[in-house]
């Protein structure tokens, strides 16, 4: 990065952050602090909801997610327009009517403290672990391709987040975030219009969308019935469903954006914008990994987008192996190129492109063989790889910042959250009645715990396959749970918190093993652990009545 990127990237994050601090450094009770004093519009409250949504992580791993297996990943959003619908029709009204802080002071009301406590702390786990992850994403990326310290790196966006977090609460959180997705849409949109510029001058869109066509990386829709798919049509439609409705209806980070609105209808507003633009965004960001693709088809690519793995091998007794790989690979690249360009038959191309594909795989095997503690899965650095390559001093610069400023507005709700949960639904309902400043000031103490937490959990994290994936099957294990118990308190209103309460427990059970086995894929676990919560809840009130 040159003197310029730092300008930008130093200029932009520093006005987000004292932006939100200056807005909102004065909070009289806990109603300002942990619902914004509720003054948030419906546009506020869609930028604030899809920001908190759209972390680091989306923008480092989708991208990269694409580059390497097409645009089906869009599937896994098919449900969500039909879950904002479900929310603004059943969950909204119900959080207005009884002014709730957080979505599990509703349990209580329905069941009771021991049902509310539970699920809070089910919330508490899942959100508190992605918190650290929404952090570690970016932290360890930007260090291994800018050569920052890795450490340095999370102490950094974590002390960014807790400050302005902290001192603003829930006001500073939506404000910033409004700033923040500006920065993360025109980021995006200027990378998307640099890459198509970068294309040789006889190759334009309709010719990229071919080429990407061609490479399988457009095939949009797979509507296989195998469970063990990950993304497909039905598992988008079904576990995305019933995943998106527990994160909007269910999960505090979320609901916390539309309990600070300033009416029932700003609220329902605000989720249905999300609900509208949330697949389109995500499509558009699949269609610059897909373009990152094409723009590699004519320029050569590294052979592993990790360059602290590459260069470790090269220290290692596999340092000629990789070496004559990477050799065989620019031939099959150039090979590749000229077929393209040259417009060759179909079965040519595909055949280069499946040897260049087991080239890269050997790759992985040659890196795992010689340093097998560094990470070999590349996708989450294809983009910034290709940023820091491809674009121009300033543009660099921006786009960093587009990693940051996702990575601070995600993180900001999730602690903005943690700390309302635990303030509300743990502390405050058993400390008993005490000032509004004091419970402010206990807001702020959980703020910064749960900061330090995600801080620590952060520097002691590892990589998985793909980090966007980490997150949603992180959300996946638990989520079921508690959709589940929030569709009995809403629904069946036959069935008791005693009942309720034990169904949950079995139903977390079994939805755990189930992903420790690996029996089947993360997205319908969200399906699985609803149904069996529900079902299990009306098994257990029958028992219970059978032998009162």
């Amino acid at each position: 990065m040159e003197l310029f990127d730092w300008i930008v990237l130093i200029t932009t994050l520093t006005i987000i952050v004292l932006f939100g601090i200056w807005k909102n450094n004065s909070h009289k009770n806990i109603q300002e602090y942990l619902k914004g004093g509720n003054e948030a519009r419906w546009w506020t409250i869609g930028l604030s909801v899809m920001a908190t949504q759209a972390s680091a992580i989306t923008f480092l791993s989708t991208p990269g997610q694409a580059y390497h297996d097409g645009m089906g990943f869009v599937q896994f959003y098919f449900g969500l327009p039909f879950a904002m619908l479900f929310v603004c029709l059943f969950f909204i009204p119900i959080y207005h009517r009884l002014k709730v802080y957080t979505a599990y002071e509703f349990l209580e009301d329905r069941f009771d403290v021991k049902v509310r406590t539970l699920t809070a702390i089910l919330f508490l786990l899942q959100r508190g672990l992605a918190a650290g992850i929404t952090i570690y994403a970016p932290a360890i990326i930007l260090s291994v391709v800018l050569g920052w310290d890795l450490k340095l790196m999370v102490l950094l966006v974590g002390t960014l987040v807790i400050t302005y977090t902290l001192i603003g609460g829930t006001k500073a959180v939506n404000v910033t975030q409004k700033q923040q997705m500006f920065i993360i849409f025109l980021g995006m949109f200027i990378a998307f219009g640099y890459i198509l510029k970068s294309f040789p001058k006889d190759i334009f869109i309709s010719d990229a969308l071919q080429i990407a066509g061609k490479a399988g990386k457009l095939d949009v829709l797979d509507f296989s019935l195998d469970p063990n798919n990950r993304y497909t049509f039905w598992s988008g439609l079904t576990g995305g469903f019933f995943l998106a409705l527990s994160y909007f209806g269910t999960d505090q980070s979320q609901v916390q954006r539309y309990l600070s609105g300033r009416s029932l209808k700003e609220s329902q507003m605000g989720l249905i914008m999300n609900g509208l633009l949330k697949v389109p965004m995500q499509f558009f960001i699949l269609l610059v990994g897909v373009m990152v693709f094409v723009f590699y088809q004519f320029e050569y690519a590294p052979l592993n987008f990790n360059p602290k793995a590459i260069a470790a091998v090269k220290n290692t007794k596999e340092a000629d192996a990789f070496k004559t790989l990477e050799i065989e690979n620019l031939k099959t690249q150039h090979a590749l190129k000229n077929a393209l360009i040259e417009q060759k038959n179909q079965e040519e191309i595909k055949y280069l492109r499946k040897k260049e594909l087991v080239q890269r795989t050997k790759a992985k095997a040659i890196i795992n063989m010689a340093v097998p503690e560094q990470e070999i899965n590349d996708k989450d650095y294809v983009f910034i790889s290709f940023i820091l390559s491809q674009l121009p001093s300033g543009l660099i610069g921006l786009l960093i910042a587009v990693i940051f400023s996702a990575a601070m507005s995600s993180t900001a709700s999730e602690l903005n959250a943690l700390a309302a949960t635990t303030t509300i639904d743990l502390y405050k309902r058993n400390v008993g009645a005490k000032s509004e400043l004091h419970y402010v000031n206990a807001s702020k103490v959980f703020t910064l715990c749960w900061g330090l937490i995600a801080i620590i959990f952060s520097s002691i994290g590892s990589l998985f396959e793909n980090l966007i994936q980490l997150i949603n099957i992180i959300g996946s294990v638990f989520y079921g749970t508690i959709l589940g118990i929030f569709l009995v308190a809403i629904f069946i209103k036959s069935v008791n918190a005693k009942a309720v309460f034990w169904s949950a427990v079995v139903s977390e059970c079994i939805v755990i093993i189930l992903f420790i086995q690996d029996l089947i894929s993360f997205l319908w676990l969200n399906l699985i652990g609803a149904i069996l919560t529900v079902t299990l809840g009306v098994f257990f009130q029958k028992l219970l009545k059978k032998y009162k």
